[in-house]
């Protein structure tokens, strides 16, 4: 589009890097462009979006030399890590340490980083409801990017602060419905009665393209987000509807489901546990009527949940 700025979104082929890459193309008159970087230009999904009318350019996270070159002449940068890639906090805090740097030094006027909370506000490392891990973290990818919040000022980044949540997608990939020995589809998740908070990759490029539709208002601001907040219960009885056969919720203690032994385990009931005895904070910090404002499509679960069916056609 001849006149508009450039907004580089990193992770790109990702989840909430595409959902901002379809977000600007899906919308003309936004007055942006899209750069998109990924670290391998000649995917299938980075060669999608060059067909669907975006600058495709590579850069790896881990190469600050390579982040520079993606960033020269956009007005905007969207900054996001993927901590399952590697799994290491540390890691994770280097990256984005890179990424304020480069951001800074281009000169890019507004950049949404995303980000999540600092668990131990929350539950303090001497609390041993959860286990600490990797030396100093209760969620290290949560924490590790709250850390990572103060790179962004100290570089002379313009940022706004955008933290996620749990994305609907997962519940047809990640964390899926299991079926037991018994045929019955099970949702297993350690959160008793407590509210899930999710929202749709889509919601979170839309949402991201709307904060950068604001001008400087939101820089320096904090920005929660999520499309409903809602209990694992109510969760399943929505998916067996969709699904045609019961799928039922099946409550597991945080210390039992750390000891299923998967890769990350530790990680992801830590995860839900916060998610479950925090929730007050964690939902109150998403304000479901603010983000409708900022975007007005934004879906709850059950809008969502229409549109994908055929996702979980499979189960």
């Amino acid at each position: 589009m001849v006149g508009a700025r450039v907004i580089t979104v990193f992770g790109a082929t990702g989840a909430q890097g595409g959902g901002l890459v379809r977000a600007i193309l899906d919308d003309p008159e936004s007055g942006f462009s899209v750069r998109a970087v990924t670290r391998d230009p000649g995917s299938d999904r980075a060669r999608e979006l060059a067909r669907l009318g975006a600058e495709v350019v590579r850069a790896d996270l881990d190469d600050e030399a390579t982040l520079g070159p993606v960033l020269e002449g956009a007005y905007g940068a969207y900054l996001v890590t993927n901590f399952w890639e590697h799994m290491s906090a540390e890691r994770e805090k280097r990256q984005a340490a890179s990424l304020a740097r480069a951001t800074g030094h281009a000169g890019v006027q507004h950049a949404i980083w995303s980000t999540l909370e600092d668990t131990r506000e929350c539950v303090p490392l001497d609390d041993d409801r959860m286990p600490t891990l990797q030396g100093s973290y209760k969620v290290p990818h949560f924490d590790a990017k709250a850390e990572a919040d103060h790179f962004f000022p100290e570089a002379g980044a313009p940022t706004t602060f955008l933290r996620t949540t749990f994305y609907w997608e997962n519940l047809y990939s990640t964390f899926a419905p299991q079926r037991g020995e018994d045929g019955v589809l099970r949702l297993v998740f350690p959160m008793g009665d407590s509210p899930l908070s999710g929202i749709a990759v889509d919601d979170i490029g839309r949402t991201a393209l709307a904060v950068f539709k604001r001008g400087t208002d939101l820089i320096g601001a904090t920005v929660g987000i999520a499309g409903e907040h809602l209990p694992v219960a109510d969760i399943a009885a929505a998916l067996t509807d969709v699904v045609g056969e019961p799928v039922r919720y099946a409550p597991m203690e945080p210390d039992a489901f750390r000891a299923l032994g998967f890769p990350a385990a530790d990680e992801i009931g830590n995860m839900f546990q916060y998610y479950a005895e925090c929730a007050d904070r964690f939902t109150h910090a998403r304000d479901l009527a603010a983000i409708r404002a900022l975007n007005p499509s934004l879906q709850d679960f059950a809008t969502w949940l229409a549109g994908h069916r055929e996702a979980f056609r499979s189960l």
